[in-house]
């Protein structure tokens, strides 16, 4: 287990320590210790309980039951519940009091959490994004707040102090000695690294160079170790679960920490650049790139490779939800995660909507949203007489029909104003409705690119064995050609610094749940396919096993709308163990179906993997049935 006990004793011991040291005549050695990454790791460990000191002394003090304030409390209450005669009366008035000391510390430390979050940045804003739409039972109070982060884009370093010596150190010769031209402004920056597009001095070639922050090698450790201590002090003051968090905080410090091996994120995208050249592979057939690695200006802080033309499909996604009626602003990914987050979380079993989940058609809907239920309800309603992809084929229609009236509209609009005939505000509406022509174009397009991204990742999993775990829409470009804006575009897949792997054994294991889900057998040759990966339930229900490995990799049908029918079906069964090497696959397939759903598409992933599971099988000598 990664939650260390006592943190808050250990740094006061450390400190102690490096203190003594400080105070004689070895004041030298601590003055070294200070600069060493380890030094500087502890530095950033004080400052971050510097800040939060405060509000873990007011949970301790007001609610944990050591404290001597809540030791007074409690002996108070339970002479008042001696001389009770009604002891339920007496709990539950016990509960509403603890339900209420909660709320009100909550709301006293929410904003100071996050302006502390703020001040101390890199991996604690991403952190806030992360918590805004995680499965954990986090308070409203932090949620509310850490939601304002979806829209916080790092702060990016200084090019010529921090950038520039730390790529000409790396790469070892000034950088007008390799590149003709770099841009100063980052074109994508985040807690570890930024990204900056330059042209290559030798070949005249466009590239992105990938550089790491010098700080981080030892900031992200130590912001993961604080982040760590300060969830299991939250486990001990009842703010969230100790199993679910800590299963969410080791897969979070394992995302990080893989980040930070840019050697091996090199050798992972050369892997997956080479297999995208296969001319049998889906990349060629259906216009998939992946960037090409330039070996001899890469280093353990540096990556270059290919610059993709083109915006992100973020950018594009953003457009298309809002003509579907859905709020873009707090950004796709997070709308993708929330989506992904009414899906079954098949790490935790700790409540009833995260052990069965709830798969619903308005992913980008939270569930504090006004509009939330009666649109729920609706669809659950309708559900019981069209299927779920009738209810997205009207949704999609209505769109569709409405970007072409406004297209032609305007088409109108600009032919009648050559005649001076036009009013003014007509013409200004025109304008900025010109998009809507360009958007009625790229419906079909739409459709297309999911699928295209559904069938490489399958590819990916099955075939190779070597996949991108974070598919979410800020690592797929929408690559133009731009000599030929008429020609369609392709996709670019970047950032594989969350990549999995799969042996020979896992892959067929994979392939034939993939299978027996695509092929609709019975409940019991999915239930067996299911336990031959290792996952283990309390009852072994062999319709618990069927129904899950079909909410997983098949599409969405009108009873998963039901709570109740989620409900039901835990109450039959709950997962103890869930296999590593599915949860991964399985958090591909969540991304991949949340970004399809939220553009109004419901594919069945099974289906669409079917034909790469049957050549797994083949390849590994299995027989296909």
């Amino acid at each position: 287990m990664l939650l260390r006990a006592l943190p808050v004793r250990r740094v006061v011991r450390r400190a102690a320590a490096i203190s003594v040291v400080g105070t004689g005549v070895a004041g030298t050695s601590a003055l070294a210790y200070a600069n060493t990454d380890q030094g500087l790791g502890f530095k950033r460990q004080v400052e971050f309980w510097w800040s939060i000191g405060p509000i873990v002394f007011d949970y301790w003090w007001n609610s944990y039951p050591n404290s001597p304030k809540v030791k007074l409390q409690t002996a108070a209450h339970t002479s008042f519940n001696t001389s009770t005669d009604n002891v339920e009366e007496a709990d539950a008035h016990n509960a509403i009091k603890r339900k209420e000391l909660l709320t009100s510390l909550h709301e006293r430390n929410a904003p100071k959490i996050f302006q502390a979050m703020i001040n101390l940045g890199g991996l604690y804003i991403k952190l806030g994004q992360v918590l805004s739409v995680t499965v954990l039972p986090i308070p409203d109070q932090y949620r509310k707040l850490f939601r304002t982060l979806q829209s916080n884009v790092p702060g990016a370093s200084d090019f010529e102090s921090v950038v520039k010596p730390t790529l000409e150190k790396e790469l070892g010769a000034p950088l007008d000695t390799i590149f003709d031209s770099i841009d100063t402004i980052p074109c994508g920056a985040a807690s570890i690294g930024q990204a900056h597009r330059a042209t290559l001095r030798n070949t005249n070639e466009e590239v992105i160079i990938k550089v790491q922050y010098p700080n981080a090698r030892w900031q992200i450790p130590a912001d993961i170790e604080c982040v760590g201590d300060f969830l299991h002090l939250c486990v001990q003051f009842g703010i969230v679960d100790e199993s679910s968090s800590t299963l969410s905080y080791e897969e979070f410090a394992r995302q990080f920490l893989a980040e930070l091996d840019y050697e091996s994120e090199k050798e992972n995208l050369k892997l997956v650049h080479q297999s995208s050249l296969d001319p049998a592979s889906p990349y060629m057939s259906r216009g998939v790139l992946i960037p090409r690695v330039f070996e001899e200006y890469c280093t353990k802080q540096v990556i270059t490779m290919t610059y993709l033309p083109g915006p992100k499909f973020e950018e594009f996604a953003k457009k298309q939800l809002a003509l579907l009626g859905i709020d873009p602003e707090r950004g796709v990914k997070s709308v993708v995660m929330e989506g992904r987050s009414h899906g079954i979380d098949a790490t935790t079993n700790n409540t009833e909507e995260r052990q069965s989940g709830v798969v619903g058609t308005e992913l980008a809907l939270s569930p504090e949203s006004s509009s939330f239920h009666w649109k729920m309800h609706l669809s659950r309603f309708i559900g019981n007489f069209v299927s779920v992809d009738s209810m997205f084929c009207i949704v999609r229609f209505a769109r569709r029909i409405l970007l072409w009236s406004t297209a032609v509209t305007v088409r109108s609009i600009q032919a009648a104003s050559t005649l001076s005939v036009v009013p003014n505000d007509w013409k200004e509406w025109a304008n900025e409705q010109e998009h809507a022509i360009l958007q009625s174009e790229r419906w079909d397009w739409i459709q297309e690119a999911v699928s295209t991204l559904i069938d490489v990742h399958g590819y990916q999993i099955l075939n190779q064995g070597l996949f991108n775990a974070d598919c979410h829409p800020g690592n797929i470009l929408i690559v133009q050609d731009e000599k030929n804006a008429s020609m369609k575009p392709k996709l670019g897949l970047i950032d594989y610094g969350q990549v999995k792997r799969l042996n020979s054994e896992e892959r067929v294991k994979v392939a034939k749940l993939i299978l027996s889900i695509a092929n609709k057998e019975s409940d019991e040759v999915i239930a067996d396919n299911f336990r031959s990966m290792g996952i283990k339930t309390k009852s072994n229900s062999t319709r618990f096993l069927a129904e899950f490995g079909k909410l997983m990799f098949g599409s969405l049908e009108a009873k998963h709308l039901d709570r109740h029918w989620h409900r039901e079906l835990h109450k039959e069964d709950r997962v103890l163990y869930f296999p590593t090497e599915l949860s991964m696959v399985y958090r591909t397939t969540l991304l991949l179906r949340g970004l399809a759903m939220s553009l109004q598409f419901n594919p069945s992933v099974g289906e669409a993997w079917r034909h790469h599971a049957e050549e797994t099988i083949k390849m590994q000598g299995g027989i296909v049935h």
